[in-house]
């Protein structure tokens, strides 16, 4: 049986990048965070464009969710890939992750903080998804699962070695296309893309890696709270031609 891709992601991550990566390989139909109408429903949270994300989408998440498995089971000629931001699984059952490919996607609290708090000013470590990326990657190990971790750092300083890596884990063969992209806005996008994705919109590719090195001392407390959860999973991450390595959760 075919298992749709989910893609568990923080927001400011370099997401999006990887969804239109994905998006350009033959026999794979990308989505784009199914679950936030949910989640704003659920968790109250006022985003940007709030009212408009949820009149545009289905708010329940288990229908959303197992809609999405159905049409997967019907219908194995293209295989999902589906980008979600991790803090969205809220007062949901969960059950449906036992039937999917898992990747958890992660970027530096250091370099990710100050992006994130542009659009949320009062951030917190949920708002996020480390603490949630944590708890789910360790529930996977316990269900018998080999999830695997994505550091956006490794991806942008060797995009070609850490997609082939990560196509080989999904059982997808890797195309030389997944590394550039036509600028603008796409088909896939959300409607919630005029006020996350300014950036990506003007890109051709995965830009370079640059160091931010320095941190706005307001964000100190927030990245004290991060910092631990994003060490526990950067021990996982996935590099270029990695060998198997145990897995502990404590």
């Amino acid at each position: 049986m075919t298992k749709p891709i989910c893609l568990w992601s923080g927001p400011r991550n370099v997401s999006t990048a990887l969804m239109y990566s994905f998006a350009q390989l033959p026999g794979l139909q990308v989505i784009d965070e199914p679950l936030y109408g949910h989640y704003l429903r659920v968790s109250g949270a006022m985003h940007p464009g709030r009212q408009q994300i949820m009149d545009a989408m289905n708010c329940d998440g288990n229908v959303v969710m197992k809609e999405l498995l159905l049409r997967q089971a019907v219908d194995s000629s293209e295989r999902l890939f589906i980008k979600h931001m991790a803090h969205h699984l809220l007062q949901l059952d969960l059950d449906f992750l036992r039937s999917t490919s898992n990747i958890f996607l992660l970027r530096d609290p250091r370099e990710m903080l100050p992006s994130l708090t542009i659009q949320l000013p009062h951030a917190t470590l949920s708002d996020t998804g480390l603490k949630r990326q944590w708890e789910l990657f360790s529930d996977l190990l316990q269900a018998g699962q080999r999830p695997i971790i994505l550091d956006s750092r490794e991806l942008l300083l060797d995009p070609r070695a850490i997609l082939r890596e990560l196509c080989s884990r999904l059982d997808l063969e890797f195309d030389t296309r997944m590394l550039t992209w036509d600028a603008g806005p796409r088909a896939e996008d959300g409607v919630w893309a005029p006020h996350w994705y300014h950036a990506v919109h003007q890109s051709t590719g995965f830009a370079p890696y640059e160091c931010k090195p320095e941190f706005p001392d307001h964000l100190q407390s927030l990245l004290s709270d991060c910092t631990p959860w994003y060490e526990r999973l950067y021990e996982h991450a996935l590099r270029p031609t990695q060998r198997e390595i145990p897995f502990e959760t404590s």
